[in-house]
């Protein structure tokens, strides 16, 4: 493999191509665009230039933004890997490709391993970062393939698991909120986030209504027996039904409802930031880090796993504590669970349940034993 890519590089010193410099290649590529142009045999015209603004729009909303944020790491990272061992990303060449994904695995010096997981996203960027500059990276090339099927053989292992915050934890967890508009915002979040098994970035998309504003990930209906939230997810637009909890103190259709009113919401985001003095919600949306920040604000003030220290326990919560905890403690069929999440199959549900009836088919039993 080594000599190969030794080879390979070796010719493109000797020939260089007609972009050496790949930083500045990056700058006539826009993050998501594809380099998409009018085909060189066609004589450009003003319609012709609009489509191509268009469909260059079009591809940038391929993926999601921080995706896209992610995905520019990637490069630049590769980059900068290649230039401190004196090889060229481009053209892109598998066997050099194999070598810096197994010095993620197995770095020599200081840096942290990456797991399995980081490794697949970290390919994934690169063959981004290729298609963007108009290239193709082959992940089924043997150099790659084989070197990361041995990681994966050698140094897999299950996920790492984000803490659920249960039922009881979510009453402690609102009971450290204050009673103005930021504190009735925060506990719309999080009763709206837990009930919906809904993720960090699709509570912050929501608007109050349908096409309020062009960067809206769903709109709200309140309805007599709830909530209706029609969402734009991972896996495409779903539906989200929040019914009315039993107390006004957990109920997140009346924590939303409340939140909407005193801070005057009739159109456009619902969650928005709050002016400094408190008394005036803003228009501008909150960002998902927000979310994120607020579950582990309330996790430390609510004392939550107390045997830990603080940077053991803020580490062990997150955005999708929301989602594991509504999946692990809904006791209704499972199929009702996967729905609500959007995920494509129980197997994926399962995950999230940090607690089941777990033996209650014995299928030992069953089978006569």
């Amino acid at each position: 493999m080594l000599s190969g890519m030794v080879e390979t590089h070796q010719k493109s010193r000797s020939e260089p191509p007609e972009h050496s410099d790949p930083n500045e290649r990056d700058k006539s590529v826009a993050p998501g665009d594809g380099a998409l142009a009018l085909p060189s045999h066609i004589a450009g015209s003003g319609a012709l230039d609009r489509l191509v603004e268009t469909a260059r729009d079009y591809a940038r909303a391929a993926a999601s933004e921080n995706t896209l944020k992610a995905y520019a790491k990637d490069w630049t990272h590769f980059a900068r890997w290649c230039r401190m061992r004196g090889a060229n990303p481009l053209p892109p060449s598998p066997q050099l490709i194999g070598l810096y994904i197994a010095d993620l695995a197995a770095p020599g010096g200081k840096a942290p391993a990456l797991l399995v997981s980081s490794l697949e996203r970290r390919l994934s960027g690169l063959t981004w970062g290729y298609a963007q500059r108009g290239e193709r990276l082959d992940r089924k090339d043997r150099h790659i393939a084989s070197v990361l099927a041995g990681i994966r053989r050698k140094h897999a292992r299950p996920p790492a698991q984000k803490e659920a915050i249960l039922p009881e934890d979510l009453r402690d967890m609102l009971a450290t909120l204050p009673h103005d508009l930021r504190g009735l915002r925060d506990r719309a979040i999080l009763l709206i986030g837990f009930a919906g098994g809904l993720r960090r970035s699709e509570i912050v998309s929501l608007d109050h209504g349908k096409d309020d504003t062009p960067d809206s990930g769903g709109w709200m209906q309140v309805l007599e027996g709830g909530v209706l939230l029609t969402l734009r997810g991972k896996t495409g637009w779903r539906e989200v039904e929040i019914a009315r909890g039993s107390s006004d103190q957990t109920c997140p259709v009346h924590a939303l409802t409340q939140w909407l009113h005193y801070a005057r919401i009739d159109f456009g985001p619902i969650f928005v930031a709050v002016s400094r003095n408190g008394l005036k919600a803003t228009a501008e949306r909150l960002s998902d880090k927000h979310v994120a920040r607020l579950i582990k604000q309330t996790v430390e003030d609510a004392g939550l796993r107390p045997e830990l220290s603080k940077a053991e326990r803020l580490a062990l919560y997150s955005g999708h504590s929301l989602r594991a905890g509504l999946a692990s403690s809904a006791e209704v069929d499972e199929r009702y669970v996967q729905k609500q999440l959007g995920h494509a199959s129980a197997e994926m549900t399962r995950r999230y349940q940090r607690r089941r009836d777990r033996f209650r088919v014995n299928l030992t039993k069953a089978a006569g034993l």
